[in-house]
């Protein structure tokens, strides 16, 4: 299943444009078959230089990037958790995604109003955190009625174990800090995999200025704000420019980067809310090269190289005998197989193997 991230927002800050420049920028159906875009989904290719530097050095048929999912999270106002706006309908959406952008408006204009009478991030944030935070109180609060009583009857320890670590999370949530501020070992965590709480979900915070303030953000007195914030709690923040990332999407990729160049941005929002969701999910990039196809796949940081190998088809975990690997920083400076193996820079590595991420690998393996 493809890595998602919730996009959420009150209304007016400028998260509807954003999603509107995901959906414009999102893969061809054809390059990948498998994955079914629903309107509220937007697919988009995670850019990665070393594919593109494999692709001029391989000449492949095919070059597919890995990609990642936006889903657009609606009615998350103030007061949903009570079934404001349009209630509980977005928890079902929210509690599928693996990380939550909270798009906070970071820009003043007259003719663009806010919701709450006057442009506050921090406020903003507040909001839809409490939100998030009273949804999980409601999930909790449920788990205890059913389960309480019955661990202090019997005594039984798994479920007295639940009940304490639900209660601590209730006292946090009381206290409207979110379940990232609890400190939790990881049986606590396992068990509470299974409730998909909101407020455990990493959080990135996009802040959306205007295009005059967005080449350097550090100026901005809202972007300062929130930036305190995020590093307090943890979190990252990008700085993203809404409305440019809707006019890079319509773009052809050489008119982009001259676009750029004249704003004088290195790289669009967007692709630094792609790289700041890979960093807060832990997720790393593993390559397979060759004359038929070129292709970036995800893996999770400290997976062996028969997990990696399970990522293209199950059938190459199952059979998995050996990995081939060489790092991209040596094909990259040598351009090509034979001259790695002549420099004694191709390793063959078995089932205990660390995957690291730029590793360009080759799979063997019998069914």
């Amino acid at each position: 299943m493809p890595l998602t991230a919730g996009i959420v927002g009150l209304p007016n800050v400028g998260k509807s444009t954003l999603f509107n420049a995901i959906t414009k920028s999102q893969v061809e159906a054809a390059n990948y078959p498998f994955a079914t875009i629903q309107p509220n989904v937007g697919v988009v290719e995670v850019p990665d230089h070393r594919l593109d530097r494999l692709s001029e050095l391989f000449h492949p048929k095919k070059t597919i990037y890995t990609t990642f999912e936006f889903t657009d999270i609606a009615g998350l106002v103030k007061g949903a958790s009570k079934g404001e706006g349009l209630g509980n309908q977005f928890l079902s959406n929210i509690r599928l995604t693996d990380a939550i952008c909270h798009v906070v408006r970071c820009f003043d204009d007259a003719d663009i109003t806010h919701v709450e009478g006057s442009v506050d991030p921090i406020r903003d944030i507040e909001i839809i955190n409490l939100e998030l935070i009273m949804a999980d109180l409601q999930t909790i609060e449920n788990r205890l009625g059913k389960i309480e009583r019955k661990a202090m009857t019997n005594k039984d320890k798994d479920a007295l174990h639940e009940v304490a670590t639900l209660k601590k999370l209730q006292e946090a949530f009381e206290a409207g800090k979110p379940a990232r501020s609890v400190e939790l070992d990881e049986d606590e965590l396992a068990m509470l995999k299974a409730f998909s709480l909101l407020t455990l979900k990493p959080m990135i915070y996009v802040a959306n200025m205007s295009e005059e303030e967005i080449s350097d953000p550090q100026a901005n007195v809202y972007y300062q704000r929130v930036k305190e914030l995020a590093d307090s709690e943890h979190n990252q923040v990008v700085a993203v420019c809404a409305r440019i990332e809707e006019e890079l999407s319509s773009l052809e990729p050489e008119e982009k980067k001259v676009f750029l160049n004249d704003l004088g941005i290195a790289e669009s929002g967007l692709d630094r809310v792609i790289k700041a969701a890979y960093n807060i999910l832990d997720l790393c990039t593993f390559l397979t090269a060759g004359e038929d196809e070129c292709r970036a796949w995800t893996f999770r940081k400290g997976m062996l190289a028969p997990q990696c190998a399970g990522v293209i088809h199950t059938d190459f975990e199952k059979g998995f005998i050996r990995a081939e690997c060489y790092k991209f920083e040596d094909i990259d400076a040598l351009e090509s197989e034979q001259a790695i193996k002549e420099a004694g820079k191709l390793r063959l590595e078995g089932k205990d193997y660390v995957v690291q991420d730029g590793d360009v690998l080759h799979f063997r393996f019998n069914v």
